[in-house]
């Protein structure tokens, strides 16, 4: 596997792809790669010829107080991963390649942006559609994939080509699990043994109450008691709501299909995830 830190460079890497009329596979992540992010490359690798992955960890979707300069930066052992999961190239620019002196376009995600995670970590998503939609008109790929641990990021992605017409087709990916149900992130590995335990209920109490809301109980109630639950296990928490899996707008029935999304904090460490409701 190829590693290659700018766009000049990547340009002339898939050239000979292009020309041999290969389709590109896209996977875009900030590094320190986990069986998450190897679940996109495996879904590349299914449909389309070839498989491109990017490690950048793009300082304009943290906010003040976030853990940029923290944010783990393993390359080597990214590569080595990469590499056996049989990506065919990897692109790792670095700051100045994605946001030279004088940059200052950004992206407006719009409405979607300001709600759930957007209210909590303001222009994090202009921050998430900016870098993004460079990446992609950068490689130009045919597909782009994409987990769906990161639901509302998902969404505005797709928004977001649609709107600018960008020739790439988001591929949403099912959301990964470890053994305890939590749902694989990068932040993970910041959890005390102590406090892992204690995350294993977030996924637990989320699966309950969507089984509550499944089985037709009133909505506000089973929300409610989720929340409590969280609360009185410790859990500091920043949202459980029930949102239509389309559009992200409050789910008062299931004649639609559902979404449960929630965010919660144990220490400083910040944690999501979300279930299908309703047949989403």
């Amino acid at each position: 596997m190829q590693t290659v830190t700018t766009i000049r460079e990547l340009r002339a890497a898939l050239l000979p792809w292009r020309e041999a009329g290969d389709t590109l596979g896209f996977v875009p992540t900030m590094g320190a790669l986990h069986n998450g992010h190897l679940a996109l490359v495996a879904a590349s690798r299914g449909i389309t010829k070839r498989t491109l992955a990017s490690i950048f960890v793009n300082p304009m979707q943290f906010g003040a107080g976030e853990d940029l300069a923290k944010y783990p930066r393993p390359l080597p052992e990214d590569q080595k991963l990469l590499a056996a999961a049989g990506c065919d190239l990897l692109y790792a620019p670095g700051p100045q390649e994605i946001y030279p002196e004088g940059f200052v376009t950004k992206i407006d995600p719009g409405p979607l942006a300001t709600i759930l995670e957007g209210s909590y970590r303001p222009g994090h998503f202009c921050g998430v559609a900016t870098v993004v939609a460079k990446l992609l008109l950068q490689a130009m790929p045919d597909c782009a994939f994409f987990g769906e641990k990161d639901y509302q990021q998902l969404l505005i992605v797709r928004r977001m080509v649609r709107d600018l017409n960008i020739p790439a087709q988001i591929v949403a990916v099912p959301l990964v699990r470890d053994g305890d149900q939590l749902a694989l992130s990068s932040r993970n590995a910041y959890l005390s043994p102590e406090q892992r335990n204690q995350a294993a209920l977030f996924p637990k109490t989320l699966a309950e109450t969507a089984t509550g809301l499944a089985a037709g109980e009133n909505i506000e109630a089973v929300l409610k008691q989720g929340r409590e639950t969280l609360t009185t296990a410790g859990f500091k928490l920043d949202y459980l709501e029930l949102r239509d899996a389309g559009t992200l707008a409050p789910a008062h029935d299931l004649t639609l299909p559902a979404r449960l999304l929630a965010a919660v904090r144990i220490g400083p460490v910040r944690l999501i995830d979300n279930m299908p409701v309703g047949g989403a």
